[in-house]
């Protein structure tokens, strides 16, 4: 079976069906993550994965997700008010929170939807899935002779962090947030997104950006790319 490494979604749903089309009917999709924010489909792609069990790690922005998705749950749940200046929510987030039904806007106002017992329940259901989501994924295969790890930004320069206790929170930080360059040597061949790429999906000796700005309406971005492990082939749509 062929493993297909799909880039940040950004809940662009219908493209991510669109490419989906174009794969081939027996494969693993791998998700590197930021399935959400930005696009109008956030939940149905989250769903998407679930129900499926698709592999996916945890990216930047289901980590905002998790963080200020709890703060919201609590202040919907206590009747207080949602800060709309919350960071999540003005990075994309609040095309996600809408996607839940949550809140709708009435009057020039953002205002708290009523009887909301069934869609806060998703939100908090798939929370709880983000913070479950690991930050890698480290496959039985090789490209170049290297072990494949797939990670939502690069983690190739900080690999040997993980497994140090002082230095894991390092890790952690640059698995979620790094746009340094890779190393022209590391110990991993790491296929990652999160640095959206103009120019085609970048490849190296030792790793593959498959982020290529599908929300990005910039000439060269707007689309969405999977990359297959096993032949390196590269399968992408137009998201505009």
């Amino acid at each position: 079976m062929k493993h297909f490494v799909i880039g940040d979604v950004h809940g662009n749903f219908d493209a991510l069906m669109r490419l989906f089309y174009k794969l081939p009917n027996e494969i693993e999709p791998i998700f590197v993550g930021d399935l959400i924010d930005r696009g109008d489909k956030s939940k149905e792609i989250v769903a998407f994965v679930r129900e499926n069990n698709y592999l996916c790690v945890r990216g930047n922005h289901e980590a905002m997700m998790i963080e200020s998705g709890k703060q919201i749950i609590k202040a919907i749940r206590e009747n207080k008010a949602i800060s709309f200046y919350d960071l999540w929510l003005q990075n994309g987030g609040l095309k996600t929170f809408l996607s839940y039904g949550l809140v709708e806007f009435v009057d020039g106002t953002w205002q708290k939807k009523l009887n909301v017992t069934k869609a806060l329940k998703a939100f908090e259901k798939d929370i709880e899935w983000m913070e479950s989501l690991p930050l890698y994924l480290e496959l039985p295969l090789e490209i170049n002779n290297l072990p494949v790890v797939v990670s939502h930004a690069q983690v190739a320069s900080v690999w040997e962090y993980k497994d140090i206790g002082i230095l894991r929170k390092i890790f952690e930080d640059r698995a979620l947030w790094n746009r340094k360059e890779v190393p022209k040597e590391s110990a991993i061949f790491n296929i990652f997104g999160h640095t959206p790429q103009a120019n085609g999906v970048m490849r190296g000796a030792n790793f593959v950006n498959v982020d290529r700005g599908c929300y990005k309406k910039e000439e060269g971005f707007g689309k969405l790319s999977a990359f297959c492990i096993e032949t390196q082939e590269v399968v992408e749509v137009c998201c505009k």
